[in-house]
């Protein structure tokens, strides 16, 4: 697959696509990366690390269009170069404001078969954009230009007929996503799965929790997996509204993954105010993303465990994820653990229900929905 990777700032894509790269060579294949910014920074030698958006919009139009012919020059003809990942934006929103990071041109002469939009908890882009640059921008900012990211990526998409192959996908931990990204690129007949569970209202049940881990792992064994819980800026602003309760302007946040290049892993401070103004959009961006998640898919299999005193485990958000699946012809499958029998809602909209996870990935597997092991010996 030609793949363009787009993404806001922050994101710390470069050293995420190359360990993409080098999960290919240790499987036996290839995948050549491409990284557009180190390109044109080539292009430009007088212009200073973490500066080159700063230059006049002509020149960087310049700039990024030299780079860019000399990716499909060195691509091309496109049947020699089968799995190649071009590391780019779809928009910058910096001190000239907002403005397109590509060229559609291009785009078409490299011939892309699909769109990804690389995201991340904002807590962390933000973190890495103010660690590697000069910038002054707020969680909210970062939000706003996250959402900006996927449109453009997806407008981007539909210009150039891959519609159907543009997809969101969390950076995450990185060692969790690595193995997905490399198997959109050279395994994109494998069958995609949206795993649905819930997730605010279990956090304090380690049990359930556990049960729900191993869900997703063994979902994440034999699928791609478009997991929304790589995504978890929901505890974030819980932390922050607790946080304000007790009169505190900042929280601690671990980071999840891998920090910019001055950050380390030592722990964040996050302004609890700042939190507080993105209440809205974060609760905006989980239902805009979770539904795009599974319009992505091709199946939904959704773990209702059952909770302390036998009730179902079913939030409201995994009812509506079920129903969306349905009404978008995805295939709906449920493990339904609880000894209560499901409602009609439930049983009336799922292609089948099982008892147990083992029962659920016997069936995947009668089915053959599990990829046959590649040349690469996975």
């Amino acid at each position: 697959m030609r793949a363009v990777v787009t993404g806001q700032i922050g994101m710390d894509k470069k050293p995420y696509l190359d360990s993409v790269q080098k999960l290919a060579g240790e499987r036996g294949g290839n995948i050549e990366v491409f990284h557009l910014g180190d390109l044109m920074y080539r292009e430009a030698p007088d212009v200073r690390p973490g500066r080159i958006l700063d230059l006049p919009l002509s020149r960087l139009s310049t700039l990024r269009r030299a780079a860019f012919r000399d990716i499909i020059a060195e691509t091309s003809p496109p049947e020699d170069h089968p799995n190649i990942i071009v590391n780019t934006h779809a928009t910058f929103r910096w001190r000239h404001g907002l403005f397109p990071a590509f060229d559609f041109d291009l785009m078409r002469k490299l011939q892309p078969d699909m769109l990804i939009c690389l995201v991340d908890n904002i807590e962390m882009v933000h973190h890495r954009l103010h660690s590697e640059h000069e910038i002054d921008a707020t969680l909210k900012d970062c939000m706003v230009w996250r959402e900006e990211e996927i449109l453009a990526t997806e407008l981007l998409a539909q210009a150039l007929e891959c519609q159907n192959a543009f997809y969101i996908l969390s950076r995450g931990r990185q060692s969790d996503t690595v193995e997905t990204c490399w198997r959109m690129i050279t395994r994109p007949d494998m069958k995609k799965v949206y795993p649905s569970f819930p997730m605010s209202h279990v956090v304090d049940m380690p049990d359930v929790l556990a049960e729900i881990d191993h869900f997703r792992a063994e979902l994440a064994k034999h699928f791609i997996a478009f997991d929304p819980g790589d995504v978890d800026e929901k505890l974030l602003l819980e932390r922050a509204i607790q946080a304000s309760r007790e009169a505190k302007d900042w929280i601690e946040v671990e980071p999840h993954s891998f920090g910019g290049k001055k950050s380390g892993n030592e722990p964040m401070r996050v302004s609890v105010r700042e939190v507080l103004d993105i209440a809205g959009d974060i609760d905006g961006q989980i239902y805009m993303r979770d539904f795009k998640l599974i319009d992505q898919a091709d199946m939904i299999c959704s773990l209702v465990p059952e909770l302390p005193g036998g009730t179902p485990g079913l939030s409201s958000g995994v009812e509506r994820e079920l129903q969306h699946a349905w009404e978008h012809t995805k295939e709906v499958y449920v493990v339904w653990k609880p000894k209560k029998h499901p409602s009609p809602f439930i049983t009336e909209t799922a292609t089948k229900i099982f008892k147990t996870v083992d029962e659920a990935l016997s069936y995947f597997e009668e089915k053959g929905m599990f990829a046959e092991t590649n040349l690469f010996g996975y």
